[in-house]
Parts: C-alpha cells; structure tokens; sequence
C-alpha cells in the first residue's frame, strides 16, 4: 500500500517540477542553511516562491518575494544576497549596489559578494574600484570569470601587463569562454603584437563557432525528437555529445529528459557529473533523472548534493523528500519533506508525504511507549490535516495515557464533530 501510494503521488509530483537551466549570475551565496522545523512558514514559502521565480527568470517576482522575506526579516542575509542578483539581473544597478555594499558589512566581504560589486564598479567605469575588490578573490574565485573581468579591468586601465597575465589565467580556468581571447587579443593588439593578437583573434572566433554550432546542434536534436523514432534521432543528437564539455552534456541530458528519453538522458548527466561535481543544475538533473527511472537508492546522493548546493529550491528538497520517504528513510524524510513544505506550502503532493511520514513515526513512538515524542507528531499531523478523524483519535489515546484527561475528552468530542460532518 505505501508503494501504491507513493507512487500515485509522485507522478502528480513529477508534473510540477521543471528541468533547470540556470545561468551564473543565479549561483547563491554559500551561507550556513539553518534548521527550521517542518512547519508551514510564510517566510520560508516567500523564499520557497522567490527561488522558484529566479529559476524561471522571471526576476521582478523574485525580487518581490524576496523583499517580502526582509521585510519579516532583515537579517536574512541569504536572502539579501538573492535580492541583489535580481536587481543586477533586472539591470536596477543602484539598488544592487544597496544591497551588497550592506553584505559586505554582514557577510565580513564574502568573494560572491565582492564580485558583484567589481562587477558594478566596471559598470560605472570605476576601474581602480574593481581591480582592488577582484584582486581580494583572485586566488579563489566564487565564480569562473571573475579573473576574466579583473584581466578586462587591467586592459580598461591600460595595465596591458597585468592584463595579459590575468586573462591567460582565466583562460586556464575557463578554456571555453570566447570572451578571454577576444580580450587578450585586444591587448596584444596595443602592445603592436600583431600576429599573436590575429591568432587569439582566430581562437575566439573558433570557440564562438563552437558555441554557436552547439545552439544548432540542440536545435537540431529537438526537432528529431519530435519528429522521427529515436534511434534516428539519437545520431542527430549525438552531435551535441562531447565527453569533454559539462555544459553541452547537460544541455543533451535535459533535451532527453524534457522529451521524457529518460534512460538516454542519464549517461551525459553522469558524464558532466564527474567533469563538474559542484554543478547545482548537474546533481539536480541527475537526481531527477534517477528519480524518473524509478532508481532511487542512486537518486539520493546527487539530490542530497543538489539541496546541499541550494538548500532553498522547493525542487530539490521534495524529490530528495520523496526518494527518503521510498527508501523507508523516515525521520531522514521527514525533516526534508518538512523543509520542502515550508517553501511550498500548497503543494499538495509534498503535503501528503509528509503527512505519511509523520504518522508513521507517531506509530514508531507510539509502539516505543515515547508518549511525548509521539504526541509532537501528532500535533504536526493536526496541523497538516486538521479534518482527520483518524489523527484526533489517536490523540485521544495518547493524551489518556499521558495523565491527560482534559485534553483527551477535548480531543474525542472533536474527532466525532468530524464523523458526525458538523
């Protein structure tokens, strides 16, 4: 019956998750996640709704989420941080700049927020500015082209040197960004080296062929998805597969997964796995995907990651939720399920599970003589049905056997106004 059950749900529960495609500026800052109890908040369901616009770039209504969280809770530094990517997203430059010159003083100059602010001070010419704040997270960038745009700083300056040695350096941690070479080519040009300056010239324009040849090739497999048998389809899409770059192999993975080739989708989310495994996008599309195929001992792990990496995306959470829940992971869960319905209180499906979980560990408490422990599940229970006759009785019980008889009459003249319909 629990298998049934759970399975019924999930179906319902896929239908509303979407893959993810998540450009960089979205990449939260890493901050501690905090336990809350599973309870619904409408702090942690703004949040909740807030991650779940940004998702879909569609920023004004995030941002409007996420002032609504500030307004309940200036301290949520987290939150902050998401607001202030909204507004440089939405190109509101002076309200960014408000908002992380105010992280800097919390967050003790966290490196996302600092490459923010370098990046505003390019925005407004202020060269000097967004040398000093890119130098202070060079060493280890919270994002891979941050030594790009300290290199495009130092050619803005005219520090041609500097500038060369940086952007060869981004060109090492980023090797397939077009952008680098462009700009390195720039210097060469004014430092009149000319033929080295032709080849970079060259270089850029050959990663931005490949760039563009993969938008063609994704195009491409889409459209032979829709319209010819997949084993023909696969060899159009094939082209879009290279071992050696992450970005492609998820891009292939969510074309399958969106046309529902599930088992096809699997082997480039694993590829780009081992390439990037600190990829949110990666471990959540590798997770759904071993939810899909039903495979959910293996979906655990690149879940867990996923939520690890963005413990505030309702997505995340509900699958891992769900997946726990299938394991007979109860209390693991539990907690998760509970998070999941903080951010996403009318999620129907995610209201469910958890409420399964919390009967079955009332039960568990129950069975251990735990009154205590299994009257606060039960309170939870309530909360999340407040109509179950079924939770009312078993509180009757549990209040009797605590010394309670107050509460256990209260609770049984409750349980049959509900059977009764009144």
């Amino acid at each position: 019956m629990r298998a049934l059950c759970f399975q019924t749900q999930i179906a319902r529960l896929l239908l509303s998750l979407t893959t993810l495609y998540l450009s960089l500026f979205m990449v939260p800052l890493v901050l501690p996640a905090g336990s809350a109890p599973p309870m619904a908040d409408s702090v942690e369901a703004h949040i909740g709704r807030g991650y779940e616009y940004v998702q879909n770039t569609q920023f004004q209504h995030a941002a409007q989420e996420f002032r609504a969280v500030l307004a309940q809770n200036p301290a949520l530094v987290r939150v902050r941080y998401q607001l202030g990517v909204c507004y440089f997203a939405l190109q509101q430059y002076r309200e960014a700049r408000e908002e992380f010159e105010r992280l800097r003083q919390e967050t003790s100059e966290d490196p996302s927020v600092l490459y923010y602010l370098a990046r505003l001070d390019l925005l407004d010419e202020d060269f000097d500015s967004a040398v000093a704040q890119l130098h202070k997270i060079a060493s280890a960038p919270p994002f891979p082209d941050a030594v790009y745009y300290l290199g495009a700083a130092y050619l803005k300056k005219g520090g041609l040197e500097k500038a060369e040695r940086w952007l060869k350096k981004a060109g090492e941690l980023t090797s397939r960004d077009f952008r680098i070479p462009d700009r390195l080519a720039r210097v060469y040009m004014k430092a009149g080296r000319r033929q080295e300056a032709e080849q970079q010239f060259a270089l850029s324009a050959s990663l931005r062929k490949q760039y563009d040849d993969a938008a063609r090739n994704g195009i491409d497999c889409i459209q032979a998805l829709k319209t010819q048998p997949l084993e023909e389809a696969r060899a159009v899409c094939q082209e879009l597969h290279d071992p050696s770059d992450p970005d492609k192999l998820v891009t292939l993975g969510m074309i399958y997964g969106k046309h529902e080739f599930h088992v096809e989708a699997l082997e480039p989310f694993e590829q780009a796995a081992r390439l990037d495994p600190e990829s949110f996008e990666t471990q959540h599309n590798l997770g759904l995907t071993y939810f899909r195929l039903k495979r959910y001992a293996e979906a655990r792990r690149p879940l867990e990651m996923a939520v690890a990496l963005r413990p505030d995306y309702f997505g995340s959470n509900a699958l891992l939720g769900a997946a726990l829940y299938t394991l007979k992971e109860d209390e693991a869960a539990y907690q998760v399920l509970g998070h999941a319905h903080q951010l996403n209180p009318q999620d129907p499906d995610t209201s469910s599970l958890l409420f399964k979980a919390t009967m079955i560990l009332a039960q568990e408490s129950y069975a251990k003589k735990r009154y205590r422990e299994c009257l606060d599940y039960l309170d939870q229970a309530v909360r999340l049905r407040p109509e179950d006759v079924t939770v009312r009785l078993r509180r009757t019980d549990v209040y009797a056997l605590l010394g309670k008889p107050s509460q256990a009459e209260r609770e049984k003249r409750e349980a049959e106004r509900l059977r009764a319909g009144r």
